[in-house]
C-alpha cells in the first residue's frame, strides 16, 4: 500500500509537449549510521567564518578535530517533498529519472518556471517520453527540516533516496498505480555525489546513472567555501529563512511599506508550491524595489549607486525578500548557512557572459542553505564501487567548483577533469565525460542547458534506458 500522501495536482504546459505534474509529500523511513560531531552553536555571521577558517585550514583536518569518535544512527519517518511528472497521464511509463538538486538549490532547480520553463530540463525529460521524480533533499525546501549538524548529512538523505527508488520500483509511490521496470538517476553536485554514494552502497538501486556538475577532483572546495563568505541564512535572508514576519512588518508600516513592484501577485511570477511568490525581477525591477524601500528612510541614491553598492550584496538580499508574501518564515537553525550575496553567487554557479542578468537574479532570490552537517559530509565514501549500469558525467567546461574554471585544463593525458571518476565505475557498462562548452557550475541557468538535457536524454535512450 502506498504511503499516505498530501497531493497537489498541477497541470503544465510547455512549448513542445505538455507534462502532467503532481507534487507529493512522502513519509519516508529514514536509517542512517552517521558520525556526531561536537561544535559549539553559531550565533552570529562572524561564527560562520570562522566555521569556514578553519574547515579550510590547510594545517588543520577540521572535521576529525571536532568528530566525536562516536556513530549514531538516524532513524525516524520525515517527510519528503517531490514533484512527479510524466508526458501522459493515461500511460504506465517503464522508466522514471529520479532527480536530486545541489547545494543551494530545491527541486525547482529540475523544472525552472524561469522565461516560462524554458530552462525545464524537465520538460525535455518528458519530451523524451521520460516520466520524472524530482525531490527536495532531506533538510531543504518543504521536506523535513532537523539538526543541522547530526542529523541533515548526506548519509540520511542517501537513505531517504533509497527508500523513495524502492517505492518507485514496487509500486507504492504515491499517485502513481504501478512499478517502474527501470529506475535512472540524474543528479546536480551535492546531488551527484549523493547518487554515487547511493550506487556505491547499493549498486542494483539504479539503472543508470548521469552525474552533472560534478568530478571527483575536491581541490577547489576551499575556494568555493572562501567565495561564499558563508553567513547564517537565518540572517542573510530574514524574511525567508528566519522568523521575520513580513506581514507583520507591512502591519505596521502600512500601504506605505508596500513598494510599487507587485508585492501580492509577483509582476512575471508564478505562485509555487508552498504559497510564496517567485517572481522574475530584472535588473531594473530590483532597483526600484530597493528605491522604493529607501525612499521610506528619506535616502536618496542614484540607479548606478543602488546596483552597485546595495542591490549585488546583502543587503539586497534582504530588501528583495520585500516582495517574498504568504509563505511563513522558516526560522531555521543556525547550522543552516548560505553563501553572502548575487555576486557570490555568480562566482560560483555561473559563467558571465552566457547566462541572462535575470535568471541570476532569481537563483540569488529563490536560493536555498546548506547544513553544516552536509558540509561536514561532503567527502562520504565513493567507491570505487560494483555498480555496473552506464555513467555519464556531465559537467559544464567552466565549472568553478569541479574544475577549477576549465575542464580541460588536466595537466595529465586525461581529455578532461570529470574524466578522472571512470576509476571509481571499473565493472560501468559504459563511462562518458561530457564537457558542455560556455557554462558553469550550476548548468540548468545558462543559455545553452537544454542542448545538455538532450546530451542526457540520447544518453539514456542509446543504453536502452529510454521510454520504450
Amino acid at each position: 500500500m502506498a504511503p499516505f500522501a498530501f497531493l497537489a495536482l498541477s497541470l503544465l504546459s510547455g512549448q513542445a509537449l505538455a507534462k502532467v505534474c503532481t507534487n507529493v509529500t512522502i513519509p519516508v523511513n529514514i536509517n542512517a549510521h552517521q558520525p556526531q560531531f561536537n561544535l559549539a552553536p553559531l550565533q552570529v555571521n562572524q561564527d560562520a567564518t570562522r566555521f569556514a577558517l578553519n574547515f579550510t585550514n590547510i594545517g588543520r583536518n577540521f572535521t576529525n578535530e571536532i568528530f566525536t569518535g562516536n556513530f549514531a544512527d538516524v532513524r525516524g519517518v520525515y517527510n519528503i517533498s517531490a514533484k512527479y511528472c510524466t508526458p501522459d497521464v493515461q500511460k504506465a511509463n517503464p522508466t522514471v529519472q529520479f532527480l536530486t538538486h545541489g547545494i543551494g538549490f530545491d527541486k525547482s532547480y529540475w523544472d525552472l518556471p524561469f522565461n516560462n520553463y524554458n530552462y525545464s530540463y524537465i520538460d525535455v525529460a518528458t519530451a523524451a517520453g521520460f516520466s520524472t521524480v524530482s525531490i527536495d533533499r532531506f533538510g531543504i525546501g518543504n521536506s523535513s527540516k532537523a539538526d543541522p549538524l547530526n542529523v541533515v548529512q548526506a548519509p540520511a538523505e542517501v537513505s531517504a533516496m533509497y527508500e523513495i527508488t524502492n517505492m518507485l520500483r514496487n509500486g507504492t509511490f504515491p499517485t502513481v498505480a504501478h512499478k517502474f521496470q527501470k529506475v535512472v538517476h540524474v543528479g546536480h553536485s551535492f546531488g551527484s555525489a549523493q547518487t554515487n554514494m547511493l550506487v556505491t552502497l547499493h549498486p542494483q538501486a539504479s539503472d543508470g546513472i548521469v552525474l552533472t556538475g560534478w568530478s571527483i577532483n575536491g581541490t577547489w572546495l576551499g575556494q568555493t567555501l572562501a567565495d561564499w563568505n558563508l553567513h547564517l541564512a537565518r540572517l542573510n535572508q530574514p524574511l525567508r529563512f528566519g522568523n521575520v514576519s513580513l506581514a507583520a512588518k507591512r502591519g505596521q508600516n502600512g500601504q506605505n511599506g508596500q513598494n510599487k513592484y507587485n508585492s501580492q501577485t509577483g509582476q512575471n511570477g508564478h505562485r509555487n508550491e508552498n504559497g510564496s511568490v517567485n517572481s522574475y525581477v530584472s535588473k531594473s525591477d530590483l532597483i526600484q524595489t530597493i528605491e522604493n524601500a529607501l525612499g521610506l528612510l528619506g535616502v536618496e541614491a542614484s540607479a548606478s549607486d543602488i546596483w552597485q553598492e546595495i542591490a549585488t550584496t546583502e543587503i539586497g538580499d534582504i530588501i528583495n525578500g520585500w516582495n517574498e508574501t504568504l509563505a511563513p518564515p522558516q526560522n531555521l537553525p543556525t547550522g543552516y548557512l548560505t553563501w553572502s550575496d548575487l555576486t557570490a553567487n555568480i562566482f560560483a554557479f555561473l559563467y558571465p557572459g552566457f547566462f541572462e542578468e535575470a535568471i541570476s537574479l532569481f537563483a540569488e532570490k529563490t536560493k536555498q542553505p546548506v547544513t553544516l552537517g552536509e558540509i561536514l559530509t561532503l567527502a562520504s565514501p565513493i567507491g570505487p564501487n560494483k555498480f555496473a549500469g552506464p555513467v555519464q558525467v556531465v559537467t559544464g567546461r567552466q565549472d568553478q567548483i569541479y574544475c577549477g574554471g576549465d575542464c580541460l585544463a588536466t595537466g595529465t593525458q586525461l581529455p578532461s577533469i570529470p574524466a578522472a571518476a571512470q576509476v571509481l565505475f571499473p565493472n560501468a557498462s559504459a563511462f562518458q565525460a561530457y564537457i558542455h562548452p560556455n557554462t558553469g557550475h550550476g548548468l540548468n541557468f545558462h543559455y545553452n542547458a537544454t542542448g545538455a538535457y538532450h546530451v542526457i536524454q540520447q544518453w539514456f535512450q542509446s543504453h536502452n534506458l529510454g521510454s520504450s
